[in-house]
């Protein structure tokens, strides 16, 4: 397996193999980061580069005070597995981890080394903390969604389509450990509505389409995808053949509906925001505060994207009630 890290300069990101953030390490703290996406990928540098900027802001240079060994799960299970333990044998001071699939493994890896986390869904209801006020253990960091979204996505697309029978629930198994909360929500709600829930597992970048495909032959169907590090790699290509298979649907991310998806309906907070947070919390904590002390935090500002101009090729008119409430609407 090949070792990828991240070097970031005072100019900005850039990433290069086989290097580390400082050079110095027997006078620097060791930050260890499990990053969610691919370092390839603009939006995934700049959450890192608002941590490592977060960080500096608070008085950490790296190569002086500082050094960070980053990874890159890109949304692939057995890779966030074998990187976790293989930052945890660099003995950190800290650990950031992105992701309910990252934190998963970092916390299957260890119980003693201090985690922040980021962009993660409900940490009480998955078992990572006690509580929000009081964490306990070695775990803490910012949420970003609550799993009672399955409810507000299957109520908008019947809001849309009153004829509904079908909705299909995509999600990779090994990539998105909260799938089964959200599907779990998903199906309470959907036998009053009269609406059966079908799921629609995939692994592979390979098996997207066909799933699609097969979905989409039946009338009156329609389709959710939920926070999934592995759907939102591809979430421009989901887009696309959503259109071309005639397809309605809601995401969770607000590209989605941008990209041609029919809705979006998410938390509107910015994922560099919640990056740059995380760097006051490992301050704390690498100047002695233990995770424990460091109340969860959590992102409750959501919003709701309609792309008219994909309802009308869908052949769906969305009753006003919907589009007043979109805080955008695309033509």
């Amino acid at each position: 397996m090949r070792r990828r890290e991240f070097i970031v300069g005072l100019g900005g990101a850039a990433a290069w193999p086989g290097a580390v953030l400082g050079q110095q390490p027997n006078q620097a703290r060791r930050i260890g980061v499990l990053m969610q996406g691919s370092e390839t990928e603009p939006d995934y540098r700049s959450y890192l580069a608002a941590f490592v900027q977060g960080l500096r802001q608070l008085g950490w240079i790296e190569g002086q005070s500082l050094r960070i060994d980053v990874r890159w799960s890109a949304g692939d299970a057995k890779l966030a597995r074998a990187y976790s333990a293989e930052l945890i044998g660099l003995m950190p001071d800290v650990i950031l981890a992105a992701t309910t699939l990252n934190l998963t493994m970092i916390h299957e890896a260890t119980s003693t080394v201090p985690v922040v986390f980021v962009a993660v869904a409900d940490p009480v209801k998955q078992g990572f903390v006690a509580s929000i006020r009081q964490p306990a253990g070695n775990l803490t960091g910012f949420s970003l969604f609550e799993f009672s979204l399955g409810s507000k996505w299957i109520y908008l697309l019947k809001d849309v389509m009153p004829d509904l029978m079908r909705v299909a629930v995509m999600f990779n198994p090994d990539a998105s450990p909260q799938a089964k909360f959200f599907m779990a929500v998903i199906e309470v709600e959907a036998p009053s509505l009269g609406v059966q829930v079908i799921p629609m597992p995939v692994r592979a970048f390979a098996d997207i389409e066909p799933a699609l495909a097969s979905f989409a032959g039946q009338p009156n169907n329609a389709l959710i995808l939920p926070p999934d590090p592995f759907l939102t790699l591809h979430i421009s290509l989901i887009a696309d053949l959503v259109g071309r298979y005639r397809l309605p649907a809601i995401g969770s991310i607000p590209n989605f509906a941008r990209y041609g998806g029919l809705m979006a309906y998410g938390n509107t907070v910015k994922l560099a925001d919640q990056f740059r947070q995380a760097a006051t919390y490992v301050d704390r904590i690498l100047k002695g505060s233990k995770p424990s002390d460091l109340p969860v935090q959590g992102a409750d500002i959501y919003g709701l994207i309609i792309n008219l101009k994909t309802a009308k090729a869908l052949g769906i008119t969305v009753p006003l009630v919907v589009s007043g409430q979109a805080d955008e609407v695309i033509e």
